[in-house]
């Protein structure tokens, strides 16, 4: 929840863009949108303030886009690609290349401004919560003192109003001492309370413009308006911007409803509607209660209004069109913000991959996966082609584990750390939980048994500022190593999706990175698993293990043949038992199911 908390807050910055984004839109678009257009664009802004609440990621127009692309492409459950003389594998010399040995990383503790945001944030909310009730108690007071209305002309021409709007409801009607202006209170069971001044000082076609304006409010379920604002008022009781939204909104309603008002009279009866509003503004405020809907408001809002029904005409065809069409724009642009408010596409990560220009098929592997999430990555070279399994998990971004090690050990080669022909480095006599790491290593043992101290050793003697340029270099999925430098690519700062680990493979396999060959080779020879009369098999597996639980699985690798060559990442995720053995018998499965490995 701490964690939720620092993003949460975080959100509030693209929020308050938003709010700025929709205010100079609304501003822009003025002349085209109706004033009900102009209202119900801010229930987009309530929509979007319930994002960051949402446990699931959002898609965004380039996803969408991307997707729409790629349709061109038919799915199919399966892939059948043969190729010549497939083999049972012969091993070649990394038999425990199945054993992948990991050590258990203990789970991020949330830092402590976290839990000071969530602390603050909750006595708002519960401060807001009260003063709430506290009106809400007001509001109570009100109705207990309120009477049946007993004026028999208001009740006739209140009657005649619900004939004219097409309301067959009986909605109640009360007069009360403690009002100034009329309201309309209640969601399930709605009433309207008349100030007992307004009676008494009673003109039948100011009475009628006011009622026919509350009952505006609930023909457009302006009830389920109030709570939602009120909630969103409550939650983000600390961004400024959004009351200030908030306020807006409720400005917009008012003239929205005088809008409404004024499609049911002749034209010659506006300046009678806008003289009920200037004969009123002086006995009619805003009403302190927090569930209600109101004629009233203050001068600058009344001022608004009637300038708005002074310049009211009735929209032509054109101008509908043109409102409907700046509306759906707004709209579009809005919902595709949405995704940078979600915090839990703000504690994940996914690659950006233009598709609109790749060659895919999207393979349903789900059988073959069992409980696990996860997603099977494949590129064909000769053809140029990818099948992808669960293509949001195929660019998930998550952490590499063991699967870095290619790169490590590739980077240290570079920099002459180790080489091809002499990559020893000693044990330092600390103990471990694998026999095979407590001993001597050279980089084709270390990686045969994923050695991890071997690799912080490459690294110690690299330097941070070192592996941060390599990893900028070739581009390894997000560049963040702000987490431990002895751990950053262990369930920590530093993440990759499997599609990103498939194109990194492909140059790694024809050295897109300009590194020197003989250290390229060195690598692909510490990760050659087998060899057969159809080809060679590379490889490496990589587990996450937090808090003793295998959460994260990775087997990644490619199959040379004689007249192609296949690129693949198998990623698995779950809360236990999720490990690169476990990736590794699912991605086999595969491979030997579509006739590319035996």
């Amino acid at each position: 929840m701490a964690n939720f908390m620092i993003r949460f807050f975080i959100c509030n910055v693209f929020i308050s863009g938003i709010i700025g984004i929709l205010l100079i839109v609304k501003r822009i678009f003025k002349n085209s949108l109706s004033s009900r257009m102009q209202y119900n664009l801010w229930f987009l802004l309530l929509g979007l303030l319930a994002v960051p609440f949402i446990p699931f990621r959002f898609i965004g127009l380039p996803q969408i886009f991307s997707w729409l692309g790629s349709l061109r492409s038919s799915p199919s459950s399966s892939a059948g690609t043969n190729i010549a003389g497939t083999a049972e594998a012969v091993t070649t010399g990394n038999t425990n290349w199945m054993n992948d040995l990991t050590l258990s990383i203990n789970s991020e503790t949330p830092p402590i401004a976290g839990y000071i945001l969530l602390g603050i944030w909750i006595v708002g909310i519960l401060a807001m919560i009260i003063l709430v009730i506290k009106s809400s108690l007001r509001l109570h007071t009100l109705k207990k003192s309120a009477l049946p209305l007993q004026n028999q002309e208001v009740h006739r021409l209140y009657h005649r109003c619900l004939k004219e709007m097409g309301i067959h409801r009986n909605i109640p009607i009360y007069s009360t001492a403690f009002l100034k202006s009329p309201i309309i209170v209640g969601l399930l069971k709605p009433c309207i309370y008349l100030p007992i001044h307004l009676i008494s000082d009673y003109d039948e076609t100011d009475m009628r413009y006011m009622l026919l304006h509350e009952l505006q409010h609930y023909k457009h379920h302006d009830a389920i308006a109030n709570y939602l604002m009120n909630l969103a008022g409550v939650v983000y009781w600390f961004n400024p911007l959004v009351w200030y939204a908030l306020k807006e909104m409720r400005n917009d309603r008012e003239v929205a409803c005088d809008t409404s008002v004024l499609k049911m009279l002749e034209e010659d009866a506006y300046e009678d509607y806008g003289n009920t509003l200037i004969n009123f503004a002086e006995k009619v405020s805003l009403t302190p209660f927090p569930f209600t809907a109101g004629l009233g408001g203050n001068m600058k809002q009344m001022k608004r209004r009637i300038i708005n029904i002074a310049s009211y005409e009735k929209p032509t065809f054109m101008k509908r069109l043109k409102g409907m069409t700046a509306f759906m724009l707004t709209a579009v642009l809005l919902l595709g913000l949405a995704p940078i408010l979600s915090t839990y596409a703000a504690e994940v990560s996914h690659y950006q991959w233009k598709t609109s220009s790749e060659n895919i098929s999207y393979v349903d592997f789900s059988s073959y996966f069992g409980e696990y999430e996860g997603s099977f990555v494949l590129y064909d070279l000769e053809n140029d082609s990818w099948s992808i399994h669960d293509m949001d998990h195929a660019t998930l971004r998550v952490a590499p584990d063991s699967t870095y090690k290619i790169y490590d050990a590739l980077f240290g080669l570079e920099e002459g750390v180790i080489t091809p022909e002499d990559s020893f480095i000693a044990w330092n006599g600390e103990s471990y939980p694998f026999e095979a790491w407590n001993a001597n290593q050279t980089l084709q043992s270390a990686m045969a048994s994923s050695v991890n101290w071997y690799f912080q050793s490459v690294d110690e003697q690299l330097g941070t500022t070192s592996v941060y340029d390599y990893i900028k270099e070739i581009g390894y999925g997000n560049k963040n190593m702000s987490g431990d430098f002895s751990t950053y690519w262990m369930e920590s700062s530093l993440e990759i999706s499997p599609v990103e680990q498939v194109e990194l493979l492909t140059k790694l396999q024809n050295n897109s990175f300009g590194f020197a060959p003989e250290n390229i080779n060195a690598v692909k020879d510490a990760i050659c698993l087998s060899s057969s009369d159809g080809g060679t098999f590379y490889g490496k597996t990589g587990t996450g293990r937090v808090d003793g639980q295998d959460v994260n699985g990775w087997f990644i690798g490619y199959i040379e043949t004689a007249d192609n060559t296949y690129f693949f990442a198998t990623n698995i995720g779950a809360d236990s038992d999720a490990t690169g053995g476990k990736a590794t018998e699912i991605t086999m499965s595969i491979l030997s199911d579509m006739n590319i490995w035996k």
